[in-house]
C-alpha cells in the first residue's frame, strides 16, 4: 500500500496522484454531506467499478442490469433512505456496481463459528486465522461497547470485533476481485470504520496484495485521530441522540 501524507480539508478531497488502484471512500452513513463528497470524488476518479458495503452480490447484479430499480433494491436493505445515497449513484457514470455485503445469516454465524470458518480456505491469507494483538483487541472491543451506547454486555463485544474483521476481509476481497475483473481504478463505498488504514480494508489489501495501491478518504464530522490517507470534514448531520432511548434514570 502506498503511504500518502495525511491531509485535513474542508472541501472535496483531492485524490491520490497518480490515482491509486483502489480508492476507499468512507462515510458517516446518515450524513448527506458525506455522500455529496463521495459523489464528487467518484466524478473525479471515474472508476471502472464501485464496490458497495450496502449491497449483496445479487442485489448489485440486479442494480447493475437495471439502474431504474436501484431505489427499490436499496429500500430492502435496511440502510438510511435512498435519497441520501442518490448523489453517489448519480455519479457512477459507466462504473459497474459490485456488492460486498454478506448475507445476514452469514454475519450472524460469524459470532458462533468465527470469521475464519465463514470466510473459507483463504482465511489464513487474509489473516483471519490469527488472533489480534491483545492491545488492539481490547481497544476494538471498547470501541464497539461505546458504539453500542454501553448498553450491551461486554462479553458480546469480542463477537462484534470478529464480525468487523470478517466484513473488512470480505470488502477487501470484493475490491481485489473487481480490480482483476475491471481494472483500475476501483472505488469502495463503506463506513469510516472500514476505511481506516490501520486495520480496515486498506490494511487487509496491503497484507493480501502488497503490490496494489490504495488511498482511503474519511468523510468525518470533526477532527479525528482515526488514520486515513485523506480526511475531509463535513458538517454534522442533525440527528437525535441514538443512545437516549437506552439510557435509564
Amino acid at each position: 500500500m502506498r503511504l500518502v501524507p495525511l491531509l485535513v480539508c474542508l472541501a472535496t478531497p483531492a485524490l491520490a496522484d497518480p490515482v491509486a488502484d483502489i480508492v476507499i471512500l468512507g462515510e458517516v452513513h446518515d450524513n448527506p454531506e458525506a455522500h455529496i463528497g463521495q459523489a464528487a470524488a467518484l466524478e473525479s476518479l471515474t472508476p471502472t467499478a464501485v464496490v458497495f458495503e450496502m449491497l449483496t452480490a445479487g442485489d448489485a447484479l440486479r442494480a447493475d442490469q437495471d439502474r431504474d430499480q436501484i431505489p427499490a433494491i436499496w429500500d430492502t436493505g435496511g440502510w438510511p433512505d435512498y435519497a441520501l445515497y442518490a448523489p453517489v449513484f448519480g455519479a457512477l457514470g459507466a462504473a459497474r456496481i459490485v456488492g460486498a455485503a454478506a448475507p445476514r445469516e452469514t454475519v450472524r454465524a460469524v459470532y458462533g463459528d468465527g470469521a475464519a470458518t465463514l470466510f473459507g480456505v483463504d482465511a489464513p491469507r487474509f489473516g483471519l486465522d490469527k488472533a489480534l494483538p491483545d492491545a488492539q483487541q481490547t481497544l476494538r472491543e471498547e470501541m464497539q461497547f461505546d458504539a453500542h451506547c454501553q448498553a450491551m454486555p461486554r462479553e458480546m463485544m469480542a463477537g462484534m470485533v470478529e464480525v468487523q474483521r470478517y466484513r473488512d476481509a470480505v470488502f477487501a476481497r470484493a475490491a481485489l476481485e473487481a480490480l482483476d475483473t475491471y481494472g483500475p481504478p476501483i472505488a469502495v463505498i463503506a463506513g469510516n470504520g472500514h476505511a481506516r488504514t490501520d486495520w480496515g480494508i486498506p490494511a487487509v489489501i496491503a497484507r493480501v496484495a502488497p503490490e496494489v495501491t490504495t488511498h482511503a478518504i474519511g468523510f468525518v464530522e470533526a477532527q479525528t485521530d482515526t488514520p486515513f490517507d485523506t480526511v475531509t470534514i463535513v458538517p454534522p448531520a442533525p440527528r437525535d441522540d441514538p443512545c437516549a432511548s437506552l439510557q435509564t434514570n
